[in-house]
């Protein structure tokens, strides 16, 4: 990506890839990040020509990146969980790894894959719509499934306050059908559903990108290592 100088050294490490931009604040905030063998402060404006470097503590940060798919239960919530609700980071095998955030989200009445991470870097590049990344859905319904509706379900379907972008659908069962979005809106597949008479009995993310669920089982998680997270990281650029 080209850089435009002057540019907010918060700005400048979330372009190079080093990390988000609120990490960047935080090493900024820290005195881990030196412009010209100066350290910098929140606001400093990074020229061209000039030298940027990290402490070491940064720079060791990159070794303790995870990257997490986890197959989420129904009747968990992705984040922010009300009174008695159970949330993803609630699960005690994941406390180990210290502060992971979930990347997007599953309603509480889905299930499956969902990458769970501490690299913020990620997060924009998977989820920005224009980047239109694969996810896939194995989606049961209360009746079985037309011909006539999975093809109008993959020419786009005229919702409240949008029209869906044309996807991959077919069908997996009398009653059951996948369907690979490059988008996602709140309830998209459920909506699709029923503006076209057909009600949603049940919603499983299968892959995410190159990541899959394959045999993982419900609540259990692995974590994302050598070609599979290469080639994730590539994808993402």
């Amino acid at each position: 990506m080209n850089i435009h100088y002057p540019v907010r050294i918060n700005r400048y490490l979330a372009l190079q890839n080093i990390c988000s931009r609120r990490e960047a604040d935080k090493l900024i905030s820290a005195g881990q990040v030196k412009i010209n063998n100066r350290i910098a402060k929140l606001g400093d404006l990074v020229k061209e020509g000039d030298e940027v470097s990290l402490s070491e503590a940064a720079k060791k940060r990159e070794e303790s990146l995870v990257y997490i798919a986890y197959n989420k239960p129904f009747g968990v919530v992705t984040h922010s969980a009300q009174d008695d609700e159970s949330e993803i980071l609630d699960d005690p095998a994941l406390q180990k790894f210290g502060r992971l955030f979930p990347v997007g989200r599953l309603d509480k009445e889905s299930h499956g894959l969902i990458i769970l991470t501490n690299d913020g870097r990620i997060t924009g590049k998977l989820l920005e719509p224009e980047r239109e990344h694969e996810k896939e859905y194995l989606v049961k319904t209360d009746r079985d499934v037309a011909e006539g509706f999975l093809r109008k379900m993959g020419k786009g379907v005229q919702l409240e306050d949008f029209r869906t972008k044309n996807c991959e659908v077919e069908p997996a069962g009398p009653k059951s059908f996948r369907i690979i979005l490059t988008e996602g809106k709140k309830h998209q597949i459920r909506r699709m559903c029923a503006a076209l008479g057909y009600q949603t009995v049940d919603l499983k993310r299968i892959r995410i990108m190159n990541i899959k669920l394959d045999g993982l089982k419900e609540g259990k998680f692995r974590i994302i290592i050598g070609q599979e997270l290469k080639t994730l990281l590539n994808s993402l650029k």
